[in-house]
């Protein structure tokens, strides 16, 4: 049953993910984990996870890690909006999507970065692949500005997705100024109920998430922040995530702690299958 805009956990059958590249983007040994594996530090290392992933460190990853067959499916296109046309790219078909997953960029980003191949360990690679392997949309729009019309243009884009394929979920990920959108959102209870869940890539903390329409939707959120993290502060994050938690043990949040991680850290390491399959699980 849908209530209120709020998007129901019947209203889409449950699925998983069919494997991609698994054993290459899994999340490295957890050092330490609470009792219910909502909080999770992980062991981080550049040497390990830069330099030996990569060919080019910070620029191209060895060439295993990606298939570019994905790039038949992937095109740089346009969203109409009410202020005119966003730019986005685009991995999978729109229209008849299983599920989106929609990624917004940070500062000095744009739609290039989210379908970037090579860069970030692979790991947009894999989203693609992974959307278009099990007949999902990705999509990686510009944002032109962090504030008013860049929020309603990708409200816009979500709804537009909603329309034309009920049911099916969508996940918001947001790296670094870009979760200024998804915490805009989150605010909005006809835009947390189009969402099945958000995911916070390095993001600026924000203390009224925890009494967000998002949280009082019971929608899953996963955090990804690096300890070495000199632009957003884990810690703070930290305190974002344990207000969730407060009064609320069972709240499907994750928080992953990659340890020495800096600020682009969570980007390359997110295990994009793990965690869209706990969201999607629900639905």
């Amino acid at each position: 049953m849908l209530v209120a805009g709020i998007f129901s956990p019947g209203a889409a059958a449950g699925f998983e993910l069919e494997s991609f590249k698994d054993t290459l983007f899994a999340l490295p040994q957890a050092l330490s984990e609470s009792p219910d594996r909502s909080f999770i530090v992980v062991d981080y290392r550049e040497m390990r996870d830069i330099n030996a992933r990569d060919q080019i460190p910070e620029r191209r990853v060895k060439r295993n890690y990606v298939d570019l067959s994905v790039r038949k499916k992937s095109a740089l296109s346009t969203f109409a909006t009410k202020d005119g046309r966003m730019e986005i790219g685009i991995a999978g078909m729109f229209g008849g999507a299983r599920f989106a997953v929609i990624f917004i960029h940070g500062r000095n980003g744009d739609r290039r970065l989210g379908m970037d191949d090579y860069r970030f360990g692979g790991n947009f690679n894999r989203i693609k692949n992974l959307a278009v392997r099990n007949d999902g949309v990705y999509i990686a729009p510009t944002i032109a500005e962090f504030g008013t019309a860049g929020v309603r243009d990708v409200d816009a884009l979500i709804a537009a997705f909603r329309r034309q394929n009920p049911g099916a979920p969508v996940v918001l990920a947001c790296g670094s100024m870009g979760s200024i959108i998804c915490l805009s959102l989150a605010r909005d209870p006809a835009a947390a109920g189009n969402l099945a869940g958000m995911i916070l890539l390095g993001g600026m903390p924000d203390p009224e998430l925890a009494s967000s329409a998002l949280v009082e939707a019971g929608v899953p959120i996963t955090f990804v922040h690096g300890s070495n993290d000199g632009v957003y502060d884990w810690k703070s994050q930290r305190a974002v995530f344990d207000a969730i938690k407060d009064g609320r043990k069972s709240y499907p949040a994750t928080f992953i702690l990659l340890n020495t991680g800096s600020h682009g850290s969570p980007v390359r390491m997110i295990d994009w299958r793990e965690t869209l399959n706990g969201m999607f699980a629900r639905y």
